[in-house]
């Protein structure tokens, strides 16, 4: 089985690759999702946030530090915005038996908004 470090290093690769089936692989299939712009229950909702959400929004996402407590992940990142300034977001993702049970993602979502 691997760690909860190796499965949200998988999640966010997927996410960089745009690979569907990759990132449903990495989510429990009850895993819930709370962020700055909805909620998602079940595995299948979080993958359509990603795909009809942030992959629309921003072409690009860079990690740039990830801490480690067991099985909770908190990923520091950026997320690239079209015609936008970098946006650091905090993603705390809980993993149990090899999935992520809960995703927990915080940021100033304003340079988003301004957009729609």
């Amino acid at each position: 089985m691997e760690s909860p470090v190796e499965v949200v290093e998988a999640y966010f690769e997927a996410w960089t690759t745009k690979d569907e089936a990759k990132l449903r692989g990495t989510l429990a299939s009850e895993v819930s999702f709370v962020g700055a712009l909805g909620t998602a229950q079940g595995a299948e909702a979080c993958v359509k946030g990603l795909v009809n959400g942030m992959w629309k929004v921003s072409p690009r996402m860079r990690v740039l530090h990830r801490f480690v407590d067991g099985p909770e992940v908190l990923t520091w990142f950026e997320i690239h915005p079209y015609d936008g300034a970098p946006t650091p977001v905090a993603n705390w993702c809980h993993v149990e038996e090899g999935r992520i049970t809960h995703i927990r993602v915080t940021f100033d979502p304003r340079s988003i908004l301004e957009k729609r």
